[in-house]
């Protein structure tokens, strides 16, 4: 298999890395990979990662949710349910941050077009981009929306977007830094970029450790802390503007970590340690499971 293997800091190319430690692949492989962190600057990243020919195979089951819909399985019937909360706050939260009732929104790693389609019956002009043709195939049957390959960011006009979103999508992308650079492009100069993202110094992230599901190695390359993605954005032109917590995702996280510890009353167990990640983002937001970030252009 060809591996992608990091020497120096991907962020600040510092050359003091060391191992934080081992997780294992529960989804597809049950292979291990090591989980690394910057001694400089904190980023931590996964190491030996699968290159970009090799890395879809990771992907590939009726089981991984973004890109299936499956309903399975208490933890899968709780995804839809939170889903369908957020995907109106999410709109409420677009509208709200750029004042606008029908802008230009890029919904990239659009998944199945969910949100895509939630934005365009809210009267937006929407472009989507998904990885996966299977995503793309479902979006397509379940709502005649057409989404592009990933290929298709190149094509994409200078300044073309008051908005680009990326609901947990930056941790699985291979260039970062190119991907920033064509983030800053194709955003207008009063655009926003809204990213959503795991937290790896979050409540439930410190108490699993190497069993936080959120880690899913070796689909998610990078895991990102306020400090770290703010940092990322700095690099590339943007400035970071607000964060947002998400306190829904801390629960179906603890609930899996759970059953990733082989814990008995794994779903009431999870509840519960997200139940007290949910009070300590109350008075600490970086103890958020997943935080949303809305990132500008610095002027």
């Amino acid at each position: 298999m060809n591996t992608i293997t990091h020497t120096s800091c991907p962020l600040c190319k510092g050359s003091y890395i060391r191992k934080r430690f081992t997780c294992k692949d529960r989804f597809a492989t049950n292979e291990e990979f090591e989980v690394m962190e910057c001694q400089g600057c904190g980023f931590v990243f996964t190491q030996g990662i699968p290159d970009e020919k090799e890395i879809g195979r990771y992907y590939e089951s009726q089981t991984y949710i973004s890109h299936s819909n499956t309903r399975k399985g208490l933890l899968n019937k709780v995804y839809h349910c939170v889903r369908s909360i957020m995907l109106r706050k999410k709109v409420n939260l677009i509208e709200r941050l750029t004042l606008l009732q029908n802008g230009r929104i890029l919904d990239y790693g659009a998944g199945t077009g969910y949100f895509a389609r939630a934005m365009e019956k809210a009267g937006w002009d929407v472009t989507a981009i998904e990885k996966s043709p299977q995503a793309r195939e479902l979006a397509q049957k379940e709502f005649g929306f057409t989404m592009h390959p990933e290929t298709y960011l190149t094509q994409l006009g200078d300044k073309e977007f008051d908005v680009v979103t990326l609901w947990h999508v930056m941790e699985h992308i291979q260039e970062l830094d190119t991907f920033w650079d064509e983030l800053y492009r194709i955003i207008d100069d009063t655009g926003i970029a809204v990213i959503a993202v795991p937290n790896c110094k979050s409540y439930d992230a410190r108490h699993y450790k190497e069993n936080w599901a959120a880690y899913d190695v070796p689909r998610h390359l990078w895991h990102f802390t306020p400090t770290t993605i703010m940092r990322w954005g700095e690099k590339h032109g943007f400035i970071l503007e607000r964060e947002y917590t998400m306190p829904f995702d801390g629960f179906y996280i603890s609930m899996l970590s759970e059953g990733y510890k082989g814990s008995g009353m794994a779903s009431v167990k999870g509840f519960l340690t997200a139940l007290k990640g949910w009070f300590a983002q109350w008075t600490r937001r970086d103890a958020s499971s997943s935080l949303i970030y809305v990132f500008r252009k610095r002027r």
